[in-house]
């Protein structure tokens, strides 16, 4: 929006042109994002808090959780309004990219929001019935790659870059579907069951959407995509705008849901951070580099997969309690000493992925 404002202004004075450069943008991005989920943040808590929008603890899980019973949920709201606004302030609206990340972020949001409202109403930890949920989750997320196969399909958009390999860029045709669907669904589902303790899965989102702006840029730049030998996408750069809004909106989070949180960000946050990494993902033609610098969210996955496959399988349980975070807190660590550790290598793992984009 102001990209278009700042356009018509350089007539009247040339300063105006800064505001084009997408390293400005991008700052500002952040710094605008972060401002206004601290600006909203002590609101939208007050207002979960007369609505008795309170987390609903599970009294089967670790009984140290049982002092956040109550604890304003539903807090992701505020990272959708900053990331949303900031996005439409600073970016290029013209870019069918920004448009597709915001449909799905959105979308997962709203799904998120649904759930959380139930599980609020109802007093219970079931939220909305999981056929439902992946029927959604399905919906946005197809209508979405659709667009994008029938955008740039049998071009750079639908190559699979296979991080180590500089050389082997698959043309994926309309496997470019299935698999683009896979990764929304499943990373939003991820970082949903990531989740579960104060802060512990908006820095690895953070660390990740960072990664992901830096690599937007590139992909979206002739040179530097040529020089690292992934596949230029003309749409690419603007993403930069959507990646660093998440991280600002991120941060601005994080300040009431350090540990002991003051709110949880709920479905509606998890989901759509989720769901927005996925697409961004999609879109700068890294899936694969997403496995390596999601790793925590990965492991979080794999953990629950292994011990409800292993329960069924074998009445025995791999670990204490899955996801894995609380087999860690059942072992006796504390809290916070689970979060960090979890962020320090959520961080390793996220400069892991961007020296592959070298190491080719």
């Amino acid at each position: 929006m102001l990209v278009w404002l700042s356009s018509y202004l350089q007539q009247f004075h040339s300063s105006f042109a800064v505001f084009q450069y997408l390293t400005v943008r991008s700052i500002l991005a952040l710094l605008t994002a972060l401002l206004i989920a601290l600006w909203i943040g002590p609101t939208v808590i007050r207002r979960l808090q007369i609505l008795k929008f309170g987390q609903e603890v599970r009294t089967n899980g670790p009984q140290s959780h049982l002092s956040k019973q109550g604890t304003p949920t539903m807090g992701g709201v505020m990272i959708l309004f900053a990331v949303t606004l900031s996005t439409l302030l600073w970016a290029n609206l013209s870019n069918p990219y920004i448009w597709v990340a915001l449909f799905v972020f959105l979308g997962y949001g709203m799904i998120g929001f649904v759930d959380d409202y139930r599980k609020v109403v109802r007093k219970n930890t079931d939220g909305l019935v999981a056929r439902w949920k992946y029927f959604w989750l399905s919906v946005v997320a197809l209508v979405a790659v659709s667009y994008l196969y029938w955008l740039g399909h049998d071009t750079n958009a639908t190559r699979l870059v296979v991080p180590f390999f500089k050389s082997i860029m698959p043309q994926l045709g309309i496997w470019y579907i299935i698999l683009a669907y896979f990764v929304i669904v499943g990373t939003s589902n991820a970082v949903n069951l990531t989740d579960g303790l104060d802060g512990l899965a908006i820095m690895p989102t953070v660390f990740v959407a960072a990664a992901f702006a830096l690599i937007a840029w590139a992909t979206g730049n002739v040179e530097w995509a040529k020089y690292l030998y992934i596949p230029y996408i003309k749409f690419d750069a603007e993403l930069v705008i959507f990646c660093t809004a998440i991280v600002g909106a991120g941060l601005g989070f994080l300040w009431f849901n350090t540990y002991p949180a003051q709110v949880f960000m709920g479905d509606v946050g998890s989901l759509a951070l989720g769901g927005a990494l996925g697409i961004v993902a999609v879109l700068v033609r890294q899936e694969l580099l997403l496995v390596i610098m999601g790793g925590v969210f990965v492991v979080e996955t794999l953990s629950v997969i292994l011990q409800v496959g292993s329960y069924k399988l074998r009445r025995k349980r791999i670990f204490r309690m899955a996801p894995i975070h609380h087999h860690f807190e059942l072992k006796g660590w504390p809290e916070t000493r689970v979060i960090i550790r979890f962020w320090i290598l959520s961080l390793v793992l996220v400069l892991l992925g961007l020296v592959t984009l070298k190491l080719r």
